[in-house]
């Protein structure tokens, strides 16, 4: 059945202020941004990672900000309830997070009014918006991030009576794994909410390597009430990793079909594993249907990726999306790689306007 609207979509996670850096120290690679390396060095960042920033990290964000630099919305859940709107119907997704009293909060207000996303924040009086500095270099993606206000939500916020209404209201779930450092009984209530409603869908992303790394015991709290788990390769062999046993070391479409038949709470509904491999074939496990499946992926030339931050959350929002509007499963995948794909020839998170409309692949 296809979105009517009326706030179906709600996305829980940590809303942020990317601070990317564009300047170029050589020539830059075709049409790549094509950030100064030497900062990945300073820092001791990967340069294709994610995580929360230390003291030694705080630094980098006035360095950024004193090169050439762009400010962008941010934050995975936020990308993600971005780009779901991008496809669905008007008044389709509300997000909530929190957020400090300052400017940056007021960016992402305006961004998220721009791509029609209802945003409920927390507004927290003595942490600044959270940011996250970027560092984009060819295909790679080095992710660094101040939670500050996004680590400050609460679960009163959820259930007050401005908000629980919509909760209930709400058909579809989605929380990004970042927010499981955050806010777990958020989560949680989430999570029990659809698993009581036989009509209600809860989603969930990996998001991050560190997740299952330090964060597993969270994770394993929620995941019986996982109906679709989105990840990507290194995610789940980051999970895999923290699970330990037999599935240590596995390839992606082993470790898919295992997180596919873990413990359920509403066991009449199939839990649904996505984990995605860039330009490789995205893996899809369903559980109780044996060995996970490949799609492939929609082609795209070199020239024409500009910048793949926010990808990931750009094929979640998309995926999201094709549920909302009771597609097939293979159908919301590829809504998932064809908004992936508009996502990298932009700076940043972003989509193209005018709007595109989808197209089957």
């Amino acid at each position: 059945m296809a979105s009517s609207g009326d706030y179906q979509l709600l996305c829980l996670g940590n809303p942020l202020l990317d601070i990317q850096a564009e300047d170029y120290p050589e020539e830059p690679i075709a049409n790549h941004i094509h950030s100064d390396e030497s900062l990945l060095t300073k820092y001791g960042l990967k340069p294709n990672d994610a995580i929360l920033a230390e003291e030694k990290h705080m630094p980098l964000y006035a360095e950024i900000v004193s090169r050439k630099h762009a400010l962008i919305a941010g934050g995975a859940a936020q990308n993600a309830a971005r780009g779901a709107q991008y496809i669905l119907p008007p008044s389709s997704v509300f997000y909530i997070g929190c957020v400090g009293q300052d400017d940056y909060a007021a960016q992402l207000r305006s961004a998220c009014a721009a791509a029609g996303v209802r945003v409920e924040y927390r507004v927290d009086d003595t942490q600044p918006t959270g940011k996250c500095g970027v560092l984009i270099n060819g295909s790679n993606r080095s992710l660094c991030t101040h939670l500050a206000a996004a680590n400050e939500y609460k679960l009163e916020h959820l259930k007050s009576p401005e908000i629980w209404p919509l909760v209930e209201k709400a058909q579809f779930y989605y929380v990004g794994g970042f927010h499981v450092t955050v806010c777990v009984p958020a989560i949680m209530a989430l999570a029990k909410e659809a698993a009581a409603k036989p009509e209600k869908t809860f989603i969930m992303n990996l998001s991050a390597p560190f997740i299952p790394q330090f964060f597993k015991q969270q994770l394993d709290e929620v995941s019986p009430y996982w109906d679709y788990l989105i990840g990507n390769e290194t995610e789940a062999a980051a999970w895999a990793e923290a699970e330990g046993g037999d599935i240590k070391g596995k390839g992606i479409a082993e470790i898919a079909t295992y997180l596919a038949e873990l413990k359920k709470a509403n066991e009449a509904r199939k839990r649904v594993v996505v984990i995605t491999q860039g330009t490789d074939p995205t893996v899809v496990a369903v559980q109780g249907e044996g060995k996970a499946k490949e799609y492939p992926v929609r082609t795209i030339g070199t020239e024409e990726i500009y910048d793949t931050n926010g990808a990931g959350d750009a094929f979640a929002g998309g995926f999201v999306a094709g549920i909302v509007e009771g597609k097939s499963l293979q159908e919301s995948i590829d809504m998932g790689q064809w908004l992936a794909r508009l996502s990298i020839k932009e700076l940043g998170p972003q989509y193209p306007y005018p709007k595109q409309t989808y197209s089957k692949a």
